[in-house]
């Protein structure tokens, strides 16, 4: 009987943990459960987060990718347009060379049969056409050596010209034609202005203008011969000439300092012989010019 009630204890302390054992064993489920539930909804809101990730990821990725793309495809537009504004640009350049190339060609068998013409002219020694021509043959396209062999000959004859008309005016002033005289010496300076000649056509040329009475056109010139370098022979000659041109309009004081430098200078001259009795000449004519204006009454206002 003490066995049965031990047993029957025993039992009932079993069924009193067994009890204790299954709400625990509730309670950890229910716990379990709750962390479960937890879990799920972290993994939820994380999956939804990734998911949300991804979609912005790849609409920047693909953002991106269309800039670059764009960009890219810019970059290779660009670098095609300025491949096509090079190729155009080299295109004009060669059209223009081409065409240039063609114009000197052209001007070049133009200023051939023309450089052929002119050099007739030098051949029949024309002067006068020569000189006349060559303005307009020095613009040609001419080669080197022809421009220089023109410009020679022009010169040349220029100068061939000049000393011509010189001496047909020294004929006609010989001749006391001193009019017609005086174009041919105006010719020869305008033909070659430069010439070492030229100082005794101007010489000839004011003498023959102070024969027309053109004094003071031709103390002008006398003043240029007396004053030249290129023909020291015809200093002299051109102070005494200045003297008496000034003389002539009535400036006694250049004719006197003239006078003065003629006998300085040249004092063993035949010019200077004949330079002292005028320069007393011309110092009385000075002095009494003075003398009358001096006398003369002076008019009130």
């Amino acid at each position: 009987m003490r066995d049965v009630d031990e047993e029957v204890r025993q039992i009932k302390k079993e069924i009193v943990e067994s009890r204790g054992l299954i709400i625990k064993t509730n309670n950890l489920v229910n716990a379990l459960g709750a962390d479960i539930k937890s879990i799920a909804k972290r993994q939820a809101g994380y999956e939804r987060r990734l998911n949300w990730n991804s979609g912005v990821a790849i609409a920047v990725i693909g953002v991106l990718s269309f800039v670059g793309l764009k960009l890219y495809f810019d970059a290779q537009t660009g670098a095609m347009r300025s491949d096509r504004l090079a190729a155009e640009t080299a295109a004009e350049e060669l059209r223009n060379d081409l065409g240039d190339e063609v114009r000197r060609a052209s001007d070049r068998g133009t200023a051939a049969a023309k450089a052929s013409k002119y050099y007739d002219l030098i051949r029949a020694r024309k002067r006068r056409e020569v000189v006349r021509d060559y303005p307009a043959m020095a613009k040609e396209a001419l080669s080197p050596a022809e421009a220089a062999v023109f410009r020679d000959f022009e010169q040349q004859f220029r100068q061939d010209l000049s000393l011509e008309a010189y001496q047909k005016g020294l004929g006609l002033a010989d001749e006391k034609k001193h009019a017609e005289a005086i174009k041919l010496f105006d010719e020869a300076l305008d033909r070659h202005p430069n010439g070492s000649h030229i100082p005794a056509v101007k010489q000839s040329l004011a003498l023959s203008l102070r024969r027309e009475k053109r004094s003071a056109e031709a103390l002008v010139y006398a003043q240029q011969v007396a004053e030249q370098t290129t023909d020291v022979a015809l200093q002299a000659d051109g102070w005494w000439l200045v003297a008496l041109c000034a003389r002539d309009i009535g400036d006694l004081d250049t004719a006197r300092d003239a006078l003065k430098l003629l006998i300085k200078k040249w004092p063993r001259s035949a010019l200077s012989r004949d330079a002292r009795p005028l320069l007393r000449e011309v110092t009385r004519e000075a002095y009494l010019g003075k003398k009358a204006a001096a006398a003369a009454p002076v008019s009130v206002p």
